[in-house]
């Protein structure tokens, strides 16, 4: 299912060095505005994973249905899967919650390794790799990125709830695992819920998104703030984080990772929250959870981006994800994103949701979207057209991910900052491009060498139809 933006036919302003965005050789997406200067005829479209079924079922006697706060992390050849394991309703940090583990070498075949680190539920055959209460409720772990970053804290974690504050956690191999300091790192926050953490290399420092609450016009509501660190042990005050103009809704977590390949855009998969809205008649939903309090509300997935600082974009307020066609994911709590989209192969990235919260079929669900698929510029069969801000790139060739229909095309123009298109590099220069690639590198005139217009302000037409353009990079 796709959802449309249509934006507003703006005219280019002369730029100039200062101003030009300094593209480099990083890898550009069109999830927000950030590249878009003016546009034609062609229109923002967001695209919904394709759901493919059942990765992980919380069947174990230590996980149960209200497993949930997942954390999917792509480390060399292994999938790990992180997630509270849960069996029974209960206050925030109780001790029966455990941090279990799972993976996999291909991202849909899970297992879950006996580790005997534990003895739970009078057993050390289990997956569990942490049972100390209460930061096992919420534990959000990372691979840390960070160059300086030591062997034994190879991964590190936060969890805690607003009693205990968030705590600091390292691992050298993603399994055992040891507190980073006695004392918890930082306190500011109400943290019931997945407060993640992670290393930004475009910011270089760590930073973690966390729940707050925030009144607007007298109403509470489920909010994210903002910290930041150089150490991972000493915090800056918090900063609630803003949308822009758009109306309040209550998120009840970000998701907020670095994308894998563009890491300066931070992808925000996070769970909205209807607490009044029930989907399902009271007999129906009384078959289907035990607990009064999980059968009112109902939750989707919403798509969201930032690049640091205070603000998300939400360049649409429909959903990512909709909860879906069975009644099962129309409850309270359900449709949970898990923390990390990685990649499954050089064509396709996974996404992993939580299902049926509250259930003896409680489970994570994987789902599938193209790389850089997240949202597109599309042109229709009329076409259109799109040109960048100006910018300063690095490299000697144009890559871009982008697909047609037989009737369709995509070209593209290098012009100055000024909009005059460069000798050899104009409309008239680029073939018609058909097909369907996610690395197709563009040529004018039977060459593909950019590399003369490196550091020059410049800017791209794309001119298309019936395609969409999902991203582009400049390289060696």
């Amino acid at each position: 299912m796709r959802r449309f933006l249509v934006l507003i036919f703006v005219l280019p302003v002369l730029a100039h060095a200062d101003d030009a965005i300094h593209l480099g050789s990083q890898r550009e997406l069109f999830v927000d505005r950030f590249l878009i200067d003016k546009i034609k005829g062609v229109e923002l479209r967001l695209h919904e994973p394709i759901r493919e079924g059942v990765a992980v079922k919380f069947d174990k006697p230590w996980e149960g249905g209200y497993s949930g706060y997942a954390t999917v992390i792509k480390d060399d050849g292994i999938y790990r899967m992180y997630y509270r394991g849960l069996p029974v309703a209960g206050p925030d940090g109780g001790a029966e919650a455990v941090v279990a583990y799972a993976e996999s070498k291909d991202g849909m075949a899970w297992s879950k390794p006996d580790l005997g680190l534990f003895i739970v539920m009078g057993t050390s055959h289990n997956n569990v790799v942490l049972t100390n209460a209460p930061y096992t409720h919420n534990f959000s772990p990372l691979l840390d990125e960070n160059p300086a970053a030591a062997a034994v804290a190879k991964f590190k974690a936060l969890g805690g709830t607003q009693v205990s504050g968030l705590h600091a956690f390292q691992s050298a191999d993603g399994i055992h695992w040891s507190f980073l300091q006695a004392e918890a790192v930082f306190t500011n926050g109400v943290f019931d819920s997945q407060n993640v953490v992670f290393w930004s290399a475009s910011e270089e420092q760590y930073v973690c998104y966390f729940r707050s609450w925030k009144t607007v016009k007298g109403k509470s509501y489920r909010w994210i703030s903002r910290t930041t660190s150089k150490d991972f042990t000493h915090w800056t005050e918090p900063v609630e984080m803003e949308f822009g103009d758009t109306p309040p809704e209550e998120l009840y977590t970000n998701g907020t990772d670095p994308y894998y390949r563009a890491p300066q855009i931070y992808i925000a998969l996070a769970k909205r929250f209807f607490p009044n809205k029930m989907a399902l008649p009271e007999a129906q939903a009384r078959t289907l959870v035990r607990e009064p309090g999980y059968r009112v509300s109902c939750s989707d997935s919403i798509f969201m981006t930032t690049r640091g600082g205070s603000h998300y974009d939400r360049t649409f307020m429909e959903a990512f994800i909709r909860p879906g066609p069975t009644p099962e994911d129309w409850i309270s709590r359900d449709n949970t994103p898990a923390l990390g989209v990685v990649p499954a192969d050089e064509r396709e990235m996974f996404i992993y949701r939580l299902s049926h919260y509250a259930q003896p079929t409680s489970n994570m669900t994987r789902y599938r979207l193209r790389v850089d698929g997240f949202i597109s510029v599309h042109a229709p069969y009329a076409g259109g057209e799109l040109i960048t801000k100006p910018f300063q790139f690095a490299g000697d060739k144009l890559e871009l991910n982008f697909e047609t229909s037989a009737a369709g095309y995509l070209r593209v123009e290098i012009q100055d900052e000024n909009g005059v298109s460069q000798a050899g590099y104009a409309l008239r220069d680029c073939p018609e491009m058909i097909g369907d690639d996610v690395a197709r590198t563009i040529s004018w005139s039977g060459t593909d060498d950019v590399g003369k217009l490196a550091g020059k302000i410049v800017r791209l037409r794309f001119v298309m139809k019936d395609a969409d353009l999902y991203s582009l990079r400049f390289h060696e």
